[in-house]
């Protein structure tokens, strides 16, 4: 389970580091560092550098994956894929929602603010990206099922 964590970790790494950065080019607006409910403009070289990010927070939230996500997926398996992107959907903005409160009141700030969205609850949430968490769930089922091939094969390699 450690390795999956780990690797659902990194996973969730890599893709908000790579949405940040492309939502970012193409919005060209970044949240300003002293007011994150608020965006600042970027010039065209600042939206071509590509720059993504993601916080130290995110590791263990995207890690549970292996935790949550996998005993979730192979309960909803044999569904029909609205249903299954239904659960998906509704379980991140779970989490999502959760760890942002969570740490909220642990250190103070959430590290994503929605609140300059127009569709966020709380700051936490941004309702306008349920299609872009069932498809990143469906993305998920995949990732489980060749983890699942290739964990042998990786815990071969790694003992």
């Amino acid at each position: 389970m450690g390795l999956r964590f780990l690797l659902y970790g990194l996973l969730g790494w890599c893709a908000e580091i790579v949405w940040t950065a492309l939502y970012e080019a193409l919005a060209g607006s970044r949240p300003d560092e002293e007011d994150p409910s608020r965006r600042r403009p970027l010039s065209r070289r600042a939206r071509l550098r590509l720059t993504g990010r993601t916080y130290l927070w995110m590791l263990p939230i995207y890690g549970s994956a292996a935790v949550l996500f996998e005993p979730a997926h192979e309960a909803v398996r044999a569904w029909p894929w609205p249903l299954r992107g239904l659960v998906w959907m509704v379980a991140i903005f779970a989490v999502e929602y959760a760890a942002g409160w969570l740490l909220r009141r642990l250190v103070g700030r959430c590290p994503w603010d929605y609140h300059s969205a127009r569709w966020h609850v709380h700051g936490l949430i941004r309702l306008d990206y349920a299609p872009i968490w069932m498809a990143f769930g469906f993305f998920l089922e995949r990732v489980h099922d060749v983890l699942c091939q290739i964990e042998p094969a990786l815990r071969a390699a790694l003992a």
